[in-house]
């Protein structure tokens, strides 16, 4: 809903009130660099979610908008121009991580594919399964989401995850798929699953590295719990 001010006195206040308000903001920041060494990311990290949220949307769009949670505002199903633009930043920090995988071997930046993918199924209420075609090197060549389901399950069928790794020309892929339920622990079907996608993906000297379950910001990796 739009807020009215009826009188122009009342909008010379709101004007005031916000710029006392990004003074403050600004006064804060202006602190963090009066120490040497800080970078423009740390002095970032120290801003509240309100801070930073009112840089991006403003402060009359963070009043109408924020309820103290920030998963509404990034949801890809936005219909709102602020939300549009939270939606936006986070299609591009995915991007931008993405391109870090495409510059480096993945295997040494764990960190990273989990943000990647945290940030690629934050939000979602189905299941989808997700797959990263990496080169000979590791490095990412694409991220595409073969196949979508409902909020307990997806099918997958290898067949159609072999074809799409020969398209790609991938030499190793990373799995990956969501549990909207909350449980982040891998069931009896996904471990089949790994293992069937493994032994077809192998005919065609493609390799399996991992397999992950994104939960929120949990992620499980299969690797790591010796699934493989």
């Amino acid at each position: 809903m739009t807020q009215v001010y009826p009188y122009s006195s009342g909008i010379q206040l709101h004007q005031q009130k916000q710029r006392v308000n990004d003074v403050a903001v600004l006064d804060s920041v202006d602190k963090c660099r009066g120490h040497s060494g800080i970078t423009s990311n740390a002095l970032y990290a120290q801003l509240s979610d309100v801070d930073l949220l009112k840089k991006l949307i403003g402060a009359r769009e963070l009043r109408r908008l924020y309820r103290g949670s920030l998963q509404p505002l990034f949801s890809p199903a936005s219909d709102s121009i602020p939300q549009e633009k939270c939606a936006a930043a986070r299609e591009l920090v995915k991007r931008w991580l993405g391109e870090e995988l495409q510059r480096g071997e993945v295997l040494s930046r764990p960190s990273a594919v989990c943000d990647y993918l945290r940030i690629h199924f934050a939000g979602q209420e189905y299941e989808s399964f997700v797959v990263l075609y990496l080169d000979t090197q590791n490095r990412l060549i694409a991220a595409e989401e073969l196949f979508r389901g409902t909020l307990s399950q997806t099918s997958v069928y290898p067949r159609e995850v072999v074809k799409a790794a020969l398209q790609h020309n991938a030499a190793a892929t990373i799995l990956a798929h969501n549990h909207p339920s909350g449980i982040a622990e891998p069931s009896r079907a996904d471990e089949l699953l790994t293992s069937n996608l493994k032994q077809a993906l192998a005919l065609v000297d493609v390799r399996v590295l991992d397999h992950f379950i994104v939960v929120g910001e949990k992620t499980l990796s299969f690797a790591e719990r010796g699934l493989f």
